[in-house]
């Protein structure tokens, strides 16, 4: 029995090693792969395609399985929360990748656990920030500064202005969409949750993309190979392996534990920014990320505020919702896990 118990032990912990690898390696390297992705293929529809092609997996795996499909009522809050995740989230990085480097992209979406904090605070009645948690909000704002500086916002460094503001405004969406699906009409099964998100937010994707001429600007036969693998890598291990971890992770153990991706996500974006893209690594982007990354600690690290009852819908520890009240979502997010 002993044999058999030590076993299972070490069975255990091989899965939940796994499941660490993937969400601190996979969604790592996903700010790369966007950045690859939208090299030849414009922004909002490859980021739709993407999670119309995971979310449509996702779904038909859950029906196959007996999950029952959401009604009319639930599609609606996908299509919601969705809207604040995936489109003004996961979109506007997408979007703002197609010139803003994607080490930097992860260093300000590392940033969501002080949007969260902060929105949960001013928008939805919140515990007060405490010290610690004032400290990180006055960190994560000096880290922002250090990474674009006035040359940056003034386009000297040939990034338009709007592509800054649509990064630093990702993460404000993101959490906000984290937070209002706490108290959201979701399917219970999380995963089914998941997948009409990703399904409803790929839809509003592709309608932005067409909204935005970006049809009218894709050219097929200009797709790079490596462009249309970063999407399928997207799709498939971003929004479908990596995620799968994240909330086993979360049923598993302590969420404290599993928010600790947070700090390890931007630090193998940015070296992977550097060693394949040749991306700038310079001194004030270092310090950056030190401080981002206190800024984090310091944030999830305090004691969570539990959510009466009635506010967790059905009970269903979404990602989204678990991220307003015990750390950071992943971005598909997912932490802003783009």
């Amino acid at each position: 029995m002993s044999h058999a118990l030590a076993r299972v032990r070490r069975s255990h912990r091989v899965h939940v090693a796994l499941a660490f690898a993937a969400i601190y390696v996979i969604w790592g390297t996903t700010y790369l792969a966007i950045r690859l992705a939208v090299e030849t293929i414009p922004p909002f529809l490859m980021a739709g395609t993407r999670f119309i092609l995971a979310g449509g997996i996702a779904f038909a795996f859950l029906r196959a399985r007996g999950v029952p499909s959401p009604d009319r009522r639930q599609w609606r809050a996908a299509a919601i929360v969705g809207a604040f995740l995936l489109v003004g989230g996961n979109g506007l990085v997408t979007w703002s990748e197609q010139q803003v480097p994607s080490g930097i992209a992860a260093l300000v979406v590392a940033t969501v656990p002080l949007w969260t904090a902060a929105l949960d605070w001013l928008a939805f009645r919140g515990a007060r920030p405490d010290r610690r948690m004032a400290g990180g909000l006055v960190l994560g704002l000096l880290g922002i500064g250090l990474l674009i500086g006035p040359g940056n916002l003034s386009g000297a460094a040939g990034i338009d202005p709007v592509s800054w503001l649509a990064l630093l405004l990702a993460p404000a969406l993101w959490s906000y969409g984290s937070l209002i699906s706490r108290g959201a009409a979701l399917p219970a099964d999380v995963f089914m949750a998941t997948a009409v998100e990703m399904l409803a937010g790929g839809a509003l994707l592709l309608l932005a993309g067409l909204g935005t001429g970006e049809l009218a600007r894709l050219e097929p036969a200009a797709v790079s190979s490596r462009s249309l693998l970063a999407m399928l890598y997207l799709a498939l291990f971003g929004s479908i392996v990596a995620l799968t971890a994240y909330v086993w992770l979360l049923k598993t153990i302590q969420a404290a534990r599993v928010a600790t991706y947070t700090y390890v996500n931007p630090v193998i974006a940015v070296l992977l920014g550097w060693l394949v893209l040749s991306e700038p690594l310079t001194a004030p982007m270092l310090a950056a990320v030190v401080i981002i990354i206190l800024a984090v600690a310091l944030i999830t690290a305090r004691r969570p505020r539990r959510l009466p009852a009635k506010e967790t819908p059905h009970g269903s520890g979404h990602p989204a919702a678990l991220s307003a009240t015990t750390g950071p979502a992943a971005p598909e997010s997912e932490r802003l896990a783009v």
